[in-house]
């Protein structure tokens, strides 16, 4: 599995608005300039976080966008399915009910059952707080003399 650009970009985008949370509706622009992101591709990944009510929009002046929930209440593994789709490794693990003809016999699906439940739980136990907080300490760590 290979998390596209557009997965990674998601992922700034919601990171960046948890961030700036209280600063109310963010621009997209404001949020293109931060993260070194050309805007027009912001644009693209916007309607698909719109599309399942991780975003909160207004138009306008003051224009922008916020996250709908507070960020401890989005994994990274939400974002990524919103942008992504399914993160099985193999195709027959898409859906919930695996509908191969070889699911019965097939040597391999507890590897790729495995693999898929090892990268699901890890990407759903971080949550966009977590991320924010990890990279608060970081930053509290560094000093210069």
């Amino acid at each position: 599995m290979k998390i596209s650009t557009k997965g990674r970009y998601a992922l700034r985008l919601m990171l960046d608005l948890a961030e700036h949370q209280n600063e109310g509706f963010v621009a997209l622009k404001d949020v293109a300039e931060r993260q070194g992101i050309s805007k027009k591709y912001l644009e693209q990944i916007v309607p698909l976080l719109n599309k399942s009510k991780v975003l909160r929009t207004t138009r306008g002046y003051q224009g922008g966008y916020m996250l709908a929930k507070s960020p401890e209440h989005y994994t990274v593994g939400d974002v990524l399915r919103i942008t992504e789709g399914s993160l099985a490794p193999v195709s027959c693990l898409d859906d919930d009910v695996n509908l191969c003809d070889r699911a019965d016999t097939c040597m391999t699906l507890g590897v790729w059952q495995g693999l898929y439940k090892a990268v699901t739980e890890y990407l759903d136990s971080i949550t966009l707080q977590d991320i924010l907080d990890k990279g608060h300490s970081l930053a509290a760590d560094e000093y210069y003399i």
